[in-house]
């Protein structure tokens, strides 16, 4: 039988960011939720928010204490994609490596599948 592919995966410094960003949030959080949204010149971008519930079909993906729940509209679009964060001298945030991208637009802002 061939294993299940991960919806998602977190880097150390992913699970670490978000484990920060939860902890300043002041009320208690669920975890995060990624989805994605139709947006730039490529056509899909993609969406961080707190949870402060699960969603009846959210997947959920636990890593390094953290708990990520995946929009049941995105998961399609996301399937094996890694999640870090990035810190560099002129910018820093969450960098989405995706498999399933078949295009970027050139600002980063969105991709396609």
């Amino acid at each position: 039988m061939a294993e299940r592919m991960s919806a998602l995966t977190l880097t150390d410094a992913a699970a670490g960011r978000v484990k920060e960003l939860l902890e300043g949030r002041g009320k208690p959080s669920v975890g995060i939720r990624i989805g994605v949204k139709t947006k730039g010149c490529s056509g899909l971008t993609y969406t961080l928010e707190f949870a402060d519930e699960k969603g009846p079909l959210d997947e959920v993906v636990q890593f390094g204490g953290v708990t990520v729940l995946i929009d049941p509209k995105a998961s399609m679009f996301i399937l094996g994609t890694e999640m870090d964060f990035v810190e560099e001298k002129l910018q820093n945030g969450f960098v989405f490596r995706n498999p399933n991208e078949k295009g970027r637009c050139g600002c980063g802002e969105s991709f396609h599948v």
